[in-house]
């Protein structure tokens, strides 16, 4: 029977240098899809599938510590995973071309099943610096 310590311990997940302050990248560890992203020189980790509609967080953007959803824009504090703002829908009204009535009705069907979609803090893992590779905890 193992113990906890051997149940969580950290796995090699990165190069420093892969990982430079203000950016983020994507890796896979144990089956999970985590992004790694770096703020003001420290390194976090949180699971990289949006809680909103399972879009990769890491082909978002990252703007001081908030990571924003490509897909719908939910924003996520890197450093805590907690949800600081809520997704949005797109909106055809400010589209720059006239939308075609079927279209219309599938964007006003999209926003309302999306309307129902909860969207959840993001899970965490802990990190540490060894060297030059990042280290996550899980």
């Amino acid at each position: 029977m193992s113990n906890q310590t051997e149940q969580h311990q950290f796995i090699d997940a990165s190069d420093t240098k892969d990982v430079p302050p203000g950016k983020m990248k994507h890796v896979e560890a144990e089956e999970k899809e985590i992004l790694l992203a770096n703020t003001d020189g420290k390194v976090y980790a949180l699971c990289d599938r949006c809680s909103h509609m399972n879009a990769p967080l890491s082909m978002g953007t990252l703007n001081g510590k908030v990571i924003t959803c490509p897909m719908h824009g939910a924003r996520f504090d890197v450093t805590t995973g907690k949800k600081v703002g809520e997704p949005m829908a797109p909106d055809p009204s400010k589209f720059p071309e006239p939308i075609p009535e079927g279209l219309q009705k599938m964007f006003a069907r999209s926003a309302e099943i999306m309307s129902k979609v909860k969207t959840y803090d993001q899970p965490t893992y802990e990190t540490r610096v060894e060297g030059n590779r990042v280290k996550v905890r899980m």
